[in-house]
């Protein structure tokens, strides 16, 4: 790890932190929430031993990265925005990119608006929300889980952060991290993130170390800018009206974990496995279902989703 540099650059309006190691061609890592770049630390390592180039930013409004105060200024049009900006400062033209979580949300973008930028893509968690004209994405949301879905919560500035003030920083990691439950997270006000209990113990794959980078960070930050991300997604809808119908023409590899809440969303394996997916993302040359394996599948299983990387990267 202490072979890792960081740097901070100019882009698009703001400071970015950047974290990087190793030389050859550049994989761009994007991390999503509640994360930081470290949440890529064994792909970083295993990328730059193998002859790539690994980069993980704090995407904006995250760690060591600026944070607008606005969440409007937090549609995925700035957020590209932003690692557009940043790959011209550091001189590269062309990346292999990673996302996991609202990182993979950004990377369709990405993919989307710049696919001139992208060499590939592996996407893990989030699969791509094609654009429905007709209801925006929250919404969609609320029609189906009600208002106690968690992003339907995050919704209101200042709730969620109250909700999470109350809650010491390093248990609400290790409950987010470790969940497993596939059920939709719907959390009544009254109770809130306090209704996760914390686990016994550990996973194997997360060291205290671990919970205690991200907790100093948050604790040091705040989560407005994280949560600025759901609060901007319906403002992203409304702004991206001119990429509807619009596909996906970069390769494409996706892996979700079989005990993802993604992929218990409704509607979610349907779009996966019965055609719609292959036909919003026609460069899509595979689909990897990880067994027994949650949310936070790079950091659980990071041999194995670093090998699922190399393989297909290393085909271009």
């Amino acid at each position: 790890m202490d072979a890792i540099e960081h740097t901070t650059v100019n882009t698009n309006g703001i400071k970015m932190h950047i974290a990087s190691i190793g030389t050859g061609p550049v994989v761009l890592l994007l991390h999503g929430f509640p994360e930081l770049w470290y949440s890529w630390r064994h792909q970083l390592l295993y990328l730059s031993s193998v002859g790539y180039r690994a980069i993980a930013p704090d995407l904006r409004g995250y760690g060591d990265t600026d944070s607008p105060e606005s969440h409007t200024s937090y549609t995925a049009l700035h957020i590209v925005g932003d690692l557009v900006g940043a790959l011209d400062e550091l001189g590269i033209e062309k990346v292999f990119l990673v996302g996991h979580d609202w990182g993979a949300i950004i990377a369709w973008y990405f993919c989307l608006f710049r696919p001139d930028r992208i060499k590939a893509l592996v996407n893990l968690s989030v699969q791509f929300f094609p654009r429905n004209p007709k209801i925006s994405f929250i919404e969609r949301f609320r029609a189906v889980y009600g208002d106690d879905f968690y992003m339907c919560r995050f919704q209101v500035p200042g709730e969620a952060e109250a909700d999470f003030f109350c809650i010491d920083t390093a248990q609400l990691f290790k409950s987010t991290l470790s969940n497993r439950s596939t059920h939709a997270p719907c959390l009544p006000k009254e109770y809130g993130f306090r209704a996760i209990p914390p686990p016994e113990n550990l996973p194997s794959w997360l060291t205290e170390e671990d919970i205690n980078h991200y907790a100093s960070k948050f604790k040091e930050t705040g989560f407005t800018g994280a949560l600025n991300y759901y609060r901007a997604f319906d403002l992203t809808w409304e702004l991206t009206g001119p990429w509807t119908g619009a596909q996906i023409q970069v390769p494409v590899k996706f892996i979700v974990g079989d005990l993802d809440i993604t992929y218990h969303f409704e509607g979610a394996k349907e779009y996966i496995h019965n055609g719609g997916f292959k036909r919003d993302v026609p460069l899509l040359e595979e689909v990897v279902i990880v067994e027994d394996a949650g949310h936070f599948v790079h950091e659980e299983r990071p041999h194995e989703i670093n090998t699922h990387i190399h393989d297909f990267i290393n085909k271009f």
